[in-house]
């Protein structure tokens, strides 16, 4: 028996596995050309990866040298993440929900990819985007993943995706800056990063 591909476990429901992997790793891609200005060759940087999933985001973050913990919570799917570490130890779970996570450090980036859609209630969902603000550094970088619309949009009564002011306007109150939306540019998805900086 074959172990699945765990590049293959996330992305679109739309997309055979043969478009998830060429999506994730376009993603990847995309995600290291934003968190590059941060990193330094001999100072690989420390990441948070906001629902994590399957692990596949925090596996192929830390096969690039740096530090990434990932938080679900879900506790089987973090036992599972945990069955697929990496060997050398640079990636690390924990079950956590997004708007309770209080690790004892700061870190250099936090991303949270395909989740916040997920979350249905305003409420949950401004506490979460808040809390994951506050665990980045003076000078780091926060980069959500969501599409880039005018205004809310719900998916089917139970995703809902937020307006970019919205995400603008409550993490502004936080000390973060937005700099720029980074489209996925792939076949027919219309997602993509909002990219932040803290700068209080």
């Amino acid at each position: 028996m074959t172990t699945p591909d765990p590049w293959l476990a996330a992305g679109d429901l739309s997309y055979d596995d043969m478009g998830n992997l060429a999506f994730n790793a376009l993603r990847i891609g995309r995600l290291l050309d934003v968190l590059g200005t941060l990193a330094e060759p001999v100072a690989p940087l420390r990441l948070l990866d906001a629902g994590c999933g399957t692990g596949w985001l925090t596996r192929a973050l830390a096969s690039f040298g740096h530090q990434v913990d990932g938080i679900d919570s879900a506790t089987a799917t973090v036992e599972a993440c945990r069955g697929q570490s990496r060997a050398d130890g640079r990636d690390h779970y924990a079950v956590s929900r997004l708007d309770t996570w209080a690790p004892s450090y700061l870190y250099d980036a936090v991303v949270s990819v395909d989740v916040l859609f997920l979350i249905s209630q305003d409420s949950l969902w401004e506490a979460s985007v808040v809390n994951l603000a506050s665990l980045v550094r003076s000078g780091g970088r926060l980069v959500l993943a969501d599409h880039n619309l005018a205004q809310d949009h719900p998916w089917g009564g139970r995703q809902v995706s937020r307006a970019r002011r919205r995400y603008v306007d409550l993490l502004a109150a936080e000390g973060l800056v937005y700099r720029r939306s980074v489209p996925y540019e792939f076949r027919d998805s219309d997602a993509g990063f909002h990219v932040f900086d803290r700068i209080a």
